[in-house]
């Protein structure tokens, strides 16, 4: 009963600061910290860690931990993130002035800014082309192609998907960033030019980034990137007020999402008991309640008892590689201690959890409090920044790449947070060529203006 006090008391806390943070928490009008809050922490993390504590789990991964103890360290440690992540949100959003609710729904409501000229086009021409050589690049690179191995009945799909993404031929940059990051939003914008132009070549050049994004979502088998994908299509069409959810809507797309997640685990991971859909240790939900969560846990008793701090070793490899330290992440190593077998047999990755577990394997307890404030501080900025720049396709794109990537780094490791070359290369890489033109025709018309006077 105590524990369960506690929870309900967090849980209330939490809600409430976040609500103050992000302006709504209604699930009709989503945003960053809204699908943080519900997807990475409620779901993801909180209801696992009270179960977990309860000792009424029943979950294989918990069940490797040595000592108990842990289980009431991670349930307290998880309420600390529960309440010091909206708090440090709540903080970025009295410093800085920032009035949520009026700002997010001013933003909705605002209307879309469009440059549709000759210079706009081709870069995105010009995109949407290295977008598809970088899938070329990817399947070339590849053993074998997942999903085409699951059509022609192959058996040892878990396999192939671990090579698929450890084992991968190529340079891993271009297939990160050219074909699986830049391919989605290039998707997006294409479509809003699409659907405000309503002209012939913005229209073909969406279909060709929808097909290669779709591809590149569903060629490894994972079952978590199309699903994200298509969120990012509803976040979409919801910021340009092209539709509205309501309550029927989403019990509708939950329904198709439950529908492709059964179908997925029959298909691709050979489920066959049907109990496994419905027990909540099992399956789909045992895997969103508190398999993602197992890891923080792992990492606690791991870098406790087992192993010393990583001190930074598992920071980005461009951090570590300035000091001649080897980047180890964290995750790894406790996929290779409590899951040595599946290492070996080559169908085990990482073990991806709370960004706090990280934070703890590099920095103990110290670096749990300090990087719950800085994720906390990160986020809202964040949120902040794309609320008051303009409402371009551009910038709309980037908003929703971020609103859906973020919840999912959240629960995937902390030093992502710190330089994440991906976010960094996307900005650079999509914003570079406009910057670029509007300096020029600057430069031009200054030139003009200068001529003219001399005249």
């Amino acid at each position: 009963m105590f524990y369960i006090v506690i929870w309900l008391i967090v849980a209330v806390i939490s809600f409430i600061l976040f609500k103050k943070s992000a302006g709504t928490m209604t699930l009709l009008k989503p945003n960053i910290l809204s699908i943080v809050f519900y997807y990475s922490l409620f779901i993801s993390s909180f209801i696992g860690s009270l179960l977990i504590a309860l000792n009424i789990d029943k979950h294989y991964m918990i069940d490797l931990l040595a000592d108990d103890r842990f289980r009431t360290i991670g349930f307290f440690a998880i309420c600390f993130v529960m309440i010091m992540l909206p708090l440090s949100m709540l903080f970025v959003t009295k410093l800085i002035g920032f009035n949520p609710e009026k700002e997010f729904n001013d933003y909705i409501n605002a209307p879309v800014q469009i440059e549709n000229d000759k210079m706009t086009y081709l870069i995105f021409v010009g995109f949407t082309g290295l977008s598809c050589l970088s899938i070329l690049y990817t399947v070339y690179h590849l053993h074998s192609i997942p999903i085409l191995e699951l059509l022609r009945g192959s058996s040892n799909l878990a396999e192939l998907r671990i090579d698929a993404a450890r084992n991968f031929g190529g340079n891993t940059l271009i297939r990160n960033i050219f074909a699986i990051g830049l391919t989605p939003l290039l998707s997006m914008i294409t479509f809003i030019y699409s659907y405000k132009t309503r002209q012939l070549r913005w229209i073909l050049l969406f279909f060709i980034t929808t097909g290669g994004a779709v591809f590149i979502q569903i060629y490894d088998l994972a079952k978590g990137p199309i699903f994200f994908y298509l969120l990012m299509f509803i976040l979409l069409l919801l910021y340009l007020n092209i539709i509205k959810l309501n309550w029927r809507r989403i019990a509708i797309l939950g329904g198709a999402g439950i529908a492709a997640i059964v179908v997925m685990y029959v298909f691709i991971q050979g489920v066959e008991d049907i109990d496994q859909f419905f027990d909540y240790n099992r399956g789909p939900i045992g895997r969103l309640i508190l398999t993602q969560i197992a890891g923080f846990y792992f990492h606690l008793e791991l870098f406790t008892d087992r192993m010393p701090l990583l001190f930074g070793q598992s920071l980005p490899s461009s951090i570590t590689g300035l000091y001649d330290i080897e980047q180890v992440r964290s995750a790894r190593l406790a996929m290779e201690v409590y899951f040595p077998t599946r290492v070996e047999e080559g169908t085990a990755g990482v073990l991806n959890t709370l960004f706090a577990g990280e934070a703890f394997a590099n920095f103990g307890y110290i670096g749990m409090i300090i990087g719950t404030v800085y994720v906390g501080v990160f986020i809202q900025l964040v949120y902040i920044a794309f609320l008051r720049i303009p409402k371009n396709p551009l910038f709309i794109a980037l908003f929703i790449y971020f609103t859906v990537n973020i919840p999912r780094v959240v629960i995937g490791g902390f030093t992502d947070f710190l330089l994440n070359i991906l976010w960094i290369a996307l900005i650079i890489i999509l914003t570079s060529p406009f910057i670029v033109l509007k300096v020029y025709r600057l430069f031009i018309r200054r030139r003009k203006e200068l001529d003219s006077n001399i005249g």
